[in-house]
């Protein structure tokens, strides 16, 4: 009786306790009780009650995401899909969010060739996740390099949005690339969009446009620039779709490897980890961002060559696009193939070296030999 009425005192002398601990607090008094009462357990009770106390306390699954408003909404639908999923995860504090920083979100007046390409939204994610200080992390999958490191795995990928481009003009009159007038001024951070633009109008003019989705359609209103392109699937997860002016078929521009996909990466020995998220794996989607990368990998894709892959399944098979440019539109070459859904990585990496091949070694060695000036080919701003 002693030990269940100190510990009672204890309670309540507590400064602002949090949720977890007044549970713990409360269930240590309650078996505490009720061992006191046990003459068998006398002497060891309380440590008894708190051992159990301890094992039911639930500790918390930490979600690893960039701070934009847009790797937010993925992050807490990613949240919302594992408390409908699992019930002990809708308890307070079972699911933390935890905002990092990477390289890419602070530099933003350089075009991410500049900066180093691929890695640039993934790498202070992959060092928290490695250094135990996230246990899962949610990534848009177009940001995520074909190669992971050493230690994870990237096994789920949610029910995908749509894949295609929105065209954003400034005052809405002009809804397709085809109607741009000459010499119109374009934002775009992207090699791949600037490319399939310039192969329709060459006047054309881009410039490099990065930040958030918010930035990005401020500048627009600003009339920094006549137009700009966006994935609509970021803008759908933020219900911000009604700025688009219109949405681009894969005829008109191609989207980009993985396009409109939620990737949600862990410790390949983290065994819960795995157990929530493999739950949420979509597979359609999961075996056409397998066949789109194997793609990308295929080509040794970097941010000064511009590569568009697109896959989806249709009536049971898979049906594969790809295309790679120069900077400037003026060469383009372009890959159709289907298959068998089992057979997804391999139809994505013989487009690759498909394309590899009609392209051949010269026009990857200038790639490779191009300053990003020469890439971009334009002012940035």
């Amino acid at each position: 009786e002693d030990d269940a009425l100190i510990l009672f005192q204890n309670i309540f002398s507590l400064q602002a306790p949090n949720l977890y601990t007044m549970k713990f607090s409360i269930a240590s008094l309650l078996i505490a009780s009720a061992a006191a009462f046990s003459p068998a357990a006398k002497t060891n009770g309380f440590s008894t009650a708190l051992n159990m106390a301890e094992d039911a306390a639930v500790e918390p699954l930490r979600i690893g995401t960039r701070g934009s408003p847009l790797a937010m909404a993925q992050a807490y639908e990613t949240r919302r899909r594992l408390q409908e999923e699992f019930p002990e995860l809708c308890e307070d504090g079972a699911i933390e969010i935890c905002v990092l920083k990477t390289q890419g979100d602070m530099i933003l007046d350089k075009s991410l060739m500049e900066l180093g390409g691929k890695g640039l939204f993934t790498k202070e994610l992959d060092v928290a996740l490695l250094g135990d200080e996230v246990d899962i992390c949610v990534h848009s999958m177009k940001d995520v390099p074909t190669w992971l490191p050493d230690g994870t795995v990237l096994p789920c990928n949610l029910p995908r949005e749509d894949t295609n481009d929105a065209f954003i003009y400034k005052d809405g009159s002009v809804k397709t690339i085809e109607e741009l007038p000459d010499n119109s001024v374009i934002g775009t951070a992207s090699l791949r969009r600037q490319a399939q633009l310039m192969a329709k109008n060459p006047t054309l003019k881009c410039v490099n446009f990065r930040g958030n989705v918010q930035t990005r359609l401020r500048k627009l209103d600003d009339g920094v620039v006549d137009a700009t392109l966006l994935a609509i699937a970021g803008l759908k997860r933020m219900d911000m779709d009604g700025c688009a002016t219109s949405v681009l078929e894969w005829d008109e521009m191609l989207p980009a490897v993985a396009q409109g996909a939620i990737g949600i990466q862990c410790r390949s020995d983290d065994e819960r980890a795995l157990k929530y998220i493999d739950a949420l794996n979509h597979p359609d989607t999961k075996v056409c961002v397998d066949c789109e990368r194997a793609f990308l990998e295929a080509l040794d894709g970097n941010c000064k060559t511009p590569i568009a892959g697109q896959a989806r399944v249709v009536d049971g098979k898979i049906e594969f696009r790809g295309l790679i440019a120069m900077p400037d539109g003026s060469q383009k070459f372009e890959t159709e193939s289907s298959g068998e859904i089992a057979d997804a990585k391999k139809i994505g990496l013989e487009a690759g070296e498909k394309l590899k091949a009609e392209a051949g070694d010269k026009f990857f060695e200038m790639m490779v030999e191009m300053s990003p000036q020469q890439v971009l080919g334009q002012i940035t701003k």
